[in-house]
């Protein structure tokens, strides 16, 4: 899966919401069709969302369905796996067998529609303590699998699952936060997915849960306002200073390989074969940014 810092969640019943989705400079959008979608307008909403999806100016479109608990989960999918769709997001997974039965679906619709085997990416949301505890076992449920969502937002679904309180520091979330990035990483996911960050106004608040999201190791992150793809975008993104000095000192140590030597001083550190595989990772991810369009803010 591609990397996204920025996710901009779209309910898929607010066609001017969806029409200026394009224009916001989010690197996807995300159109929902699960908690922002009144029980009353989903059929409506698929209607909706299927008509906007292949205008939506190039930019990666995905689609939340409902989770698959509810029974709505095949119907979303036969309204929206279209030419446009990017991938989806299923909320509320639970356990693997979800995965693959909805792996399964996504197999029968692409070819339906059209599409390429395999095309579409699955982002699996862990919204409960089931869903974060084998949050391994539904990474590697199915090739399909593109990445993981910690959906840890203020009283929402997990945290209300956990029974835990929330705070800006993130102490009481952070053993769920971390895990999933855990399982992320060991089941291959170059990506995970941080959750929105629910108080639209209070971007000194979003940048504090951005820059602690970052350091556990997420990538990108969906988002609720337009407001917040500046930000998001920015923390994501490695400074020039980071570049650099990663440039800088795989040269260092590639000059110190060349020269029949495994480690080598570099700015006044220690520099060996570990040091080099994180440079690689992020100057990797500067090159995937590159590659989609998503240069520094």
């Amino acid at each position: 899966m591609r990397l996204y810092r920025s996710i901009l969640f779209i309910p898929g019943n607010r066609e001017r919401m969806l029409a200026k989705g394009p224009t916001t400079g989010a690197d996807a959008l995300l159109l929902d069709l699960e908690d922002a979608v009144p029980v009353a307008a989903k059929d409506e909403a698929r209607a909706i969302v299927r008509d906007y999806l292949p205008r939506m100016g190039g930019v990666p479109v995905l689609v939340r369905v409902n989770a698959v608990s509810t029974g709505l989960t095949k119907a979303d999918l036969e309204a929206v796996v279209v030419p446009g769709l990017a991938g989806v997001f299923l909320p509320k997974v639970g356990s693997p067998a979800e995965v693959r039965e909805v792996a399964g679906w996504l197999d029968e619709l692409e070819g339906s529609a059209g599409l390429e085997p395999g095309s579409l990416d699955l982002v699996c949301m862990l919204e409960t303590a089931s869903g974060v505890r084998l949050g391994y076992e539904i990474a590697t449920a199915s090739p399909r699998v593109g990445s993981l969502c910690y959906s840890g937002g203020q009283n929402g679904d997990l945290q209300t699952d956990l029974g835990c309180d929330w705070s800006i520091e993130g102490t009481e979330m952070l053993y769920a936060r971390s895990k999933i990035v855990l399982d992320a990483r060991a089941a291959g996911i170059e990506y995970p997915i941080e959750g929105v960050y629910v108080e639209i106004r209070n971007l000194d608040g979003l940048i504090a849960d951005t820059t602690l999201s970052k350091r556990l190791g997420y990538k990108g992150r969906t988002i609720i306002h337009p407001s917040h793809v500046e930000p998001v975008n920015r923390i994501y993104t490695p400074a020039q200073a980071e570049v650099d000095y990663y440039r800088g000192l795989l040269e260092t140590f590639d000059a110190a390989l060349a020269d029949g030597r495994g480690s080598v001083t570099y700015e006044g550190m220690m520099i060996d074969y570990a040091m080099a595989e994180r440079a690689r990772r992020v100057l990797a991810l500067v090159d995937s940014l590159a590659a989609g369009g998503g240069q520094p803010s």
